[in-house]
C-alpha cells in the first residue's frame, strides 16, 4: 500500500541512498563505489555535511545507537570509519547483566573515583566515552594527516564534548544539514 505522500508526484519525499545519482563535491572527488554499499545513509549524510561545511581532513563523531567516527580526507575522499557500541547500548547491557547495577543519568560525577555505585557508573560512562573518543581520534589523525578537525553530533555530543580534549565543535543538526546540502545539490 502506498502512502498518500509517496503516491503524489508533487509530494514525493526526498530519498537518500548510496547511488550514482547523488551530487556533491564529496561524492564526485573520488571513486568509492565499493565502500558505499556497506556504509549507512546516516554516515554518508554526516560525512557530506562535515566536509561541505568544514572541509577536510575531518572526523565526524556521531553519538547515536552506535558511536561512529567517519573520516574524510583533505580532498573529500571518504576514507572509512570506526564503529563502537553507543553509550546507551553499553549502559543497557550493564543493567541487564549485572543485577546490582541500576540505570543512571549520564551526568558529570563529583569525582572520577566513584564513592557510590551511581557515581562510579557515571564516571565510567562519561569519562570512559570521552577517553575512548580522544584515544580513537589520536589513532585516526596520523592516517588522515595534520590539521584534522573533529566535530561531534548526536544526542550526547554536547555532554561528551565537555569532557573530551579533541572534539572541537558540536553540530547538533549535522545529519539534517547533510540532507539539506544533498537536496540542494540534487534538485
Amino acid at each position: 500500500m502506498k502512502s498518500p505522500i509517496s503516491s503524489s508526484p508533487a509530494l514525493s519525499p526526498p530519498w537518500c541512498q548510496c547511488g550514482n545519482g547523488l551530487h556533491s563535491s564529496f561524492f564526485l572527488s573520488h571513486p568509492w563505489w565499493s565502500v558505499r554499499a556497506s556504509v549507512g545513509a546516516d554516515r554518508i549524510v554526516n560525512s557530506v555535511a562535515a566536509y561541505e561545511t568544514f572541509g577536510g581532513p575531518i572526523i565526524a563523531v556521531d553519538f547515536g545507537t552506535a558511536t561512529t567516527f567517519d573520516c574524510i580526507s583533505r580532498n573529500g575522499e571518504y576514507m572509512g570509519g570506526v564503529i563502537a557500541p553507543g553509550i546507551h547500548i553499553s549502559m543497557e547491557a550493564l543493567f541487564e547483566r549485572a543485577s546490582k547495577l541500576h540505570r543512571v543519568e549520564i551526568a558529570r560525577p563529583r569525582s572520577v573515583i566513584g564513592k557510590t555505585t551511581t557515581g562510579a557508573l557515571q564516571s565510567g560512562l562519561l569519562f570512559g566515552y570521552a577517553g575512548m573518543v580522544d584515544a580513537m581520534v589520536e589513532r585516526i589523525v596520523p592516517e588522515l594527516g595534520e590539521n584534522t578537525r573533529t566535530i561531534a553530533t548526536g544526542g550526547l555530543a554536547r555532554r561528551i564534548s565537555e569532557e573530551s580534549r579533541l572534539i572541537e565543535q558540536v553540530v547538533p543538526f549535522l545529519t539534517l544539514e547533510g540532507l539539506r546540502i544533498l537536496f540542494e545539490k540534487n534538485r
